[in-house]
């Protein structure tokens, strides 16, 4: 089917250094742009950042320092996107979340008017997640074929997450996964091991203010040590420690913290 556009309507994804907005910044932009009449345009287009990508990040999106220090940074392609952009309302995946703040962002900091108060903006997950509820209710319909009466009450939505595990194994075990970046996985088995992998990832905290990294190191991952390792940070800067410990952070967060420090020896040094 033909979209009914009035305005030409411009898809697009960013990939970037991280996900702060304010520090943070873009190394790739992909626009589809697609006109009234049907047709459409591609353009994407590898940025240099002028700060270092992580590796933690690289390994998401697979594009390195080395693959960007020729690009042109943002500031100077401001003008041709913003004319790419112009007059095009914006679409894409959880874009109101992340890209059009991120994207926003890098047009002031190139001192270019992006005014986004006159375009329709279009958000697919918002879409998804809308039509395709993400509920107890909705799995318990997804997996098991059944409506779950009684919903809210905490003994039938805990005997519902019991016949829903047993249907996603059963699902998913052996099916292969592909990631963004191409690597091939089976990470649905009746493994209670492998499926805590998947449920918590690389989180060292619940609240992933720390994570590991591809060598499964304790790294930062907010703040001015984003991606730097823990015990560095602990061993160099001890005062963070206390930083942390006494301000609004999750107790999990301070005890995960706390557990690291420990094992460091370095418990009751300052």
């Amino acid at each position: 089917m033909n979209l009914n556009l009035k305005n030409p309507l411009a898809f697009f994804d960013l990939e970037a250094t991280g996900i702060d907005t304010i520090n943070d910044r873009i190394v790739e932009i992909s626009i589809v742009k697609l006109m009234p009449n049907g047709e459409q345009e591609i353009h994407t287009h590898k940025i240099n950042p002028t700060i270092p990508i992580p590796e933690i990040t690289t390994n998401i999106h697979g594009i390195s320092d080395e693959d960007v220090k020729d690009k042109p940074t943002f500031k100077q392609m401001a003008k041709t996107f913003a004319s790419i952009l112009k007059g095009c309302d914006l679409a894409g995946f959880n874009i109101l979340r992340f890209d059009v703040p991120m994207l926003v962002e890098e047009f002031l900091r190139a001192g270019v008017d992006f005014d986004i108060s006159s375009r329709k903006l279009i958000d697919l997950q918002r879409i998804y997640h809308m039509m395709e509820p993400r509920t107890l209710s909705a799995a318990y319909k997804f997996y098991c074929d059944k409506e779950l009466e009684g919903a809210h009450s905490a003994e039938v939505d805990t005997v519902a997450c019991v016949d829903i595990l047993k249907e996603q194994v059963k699902m998913y075990e052996d099916k292969e996964h592909k990631d963004s970046q191409g690597n091939v996985t089976v990470p649905v088995k009746n493994d209670m091991a492998a499926l805590h992998q998947l449920s918590f990832s690389n989180r060292v905290d619940l609240a992933g203010r720390m994570v590991y990294n591809d060598k499964n190191e304790a790294v930062f991952a907010f703040g001015k040590h984003r991606d730097k390792k823990v015990e560095d940070v602990l061993t160099k800067e001890p005062s963070y420690y206390d930083w942390i410990m006494k301000n609004n952070f999750p107790l999990n967060t301070k005890q995960e913290l706390t557990r690291i420090k420990l094992s460091m020896g370095l418990l009751g040094s300052k």
